[in-house]
């Protein structure tokens, strides 16, 4: 159970962190304006705050592990909104950075 809820916490994070960042971008990027920018202030601002959720108390590990699912749901996105077409070395990348995920996060650990 807190591996799915540590899992979900990490989507969570992605699409907060990621739709802010790219908030951000288009307020002064594309030119869309200080509304966009500030909308993107406000959704990184929930993105920390929706990071406390996960179960693992250690902050450097959530981070580092966050770091590899950070990179996988980037090109997600950049192939879902802006029509970026990841190439076989970025979803190679990705799944290399997600695996590391999996033994930050999920290895098993004594007491």
């Amino acid at each position: 159970m807190r591996t799915l809820q540590s899992i979900l916490v990490f989507l969570a994070s992605a699409l907060a962190e990621i739709g802010g960042s790219w908030l951000v971008w288009q307020g002064l990027r594309e030119h869309k304006g200080t509304l966009w920018v500030g909308a993107g202030v406000v959704v990184l601002g929930v993105y920390g705050v929706i990071t406390t959720l996960q179960p693992d108390a250690h902050f450097g590990r959530v981070l580092a592990g966050y770091g590899g699912v950070f990179v996988a749901a980037s090109l997600i996105w950049g192939a879902v909104v802006d029509g970026y077409r990841p190439d076989r070395y970025d979803i190679l990348g990705a799944l290399i950075c997600l695996v590391g995920v999996g033994v930050i996060m999920y290895a098993p650990r004594g007491a």
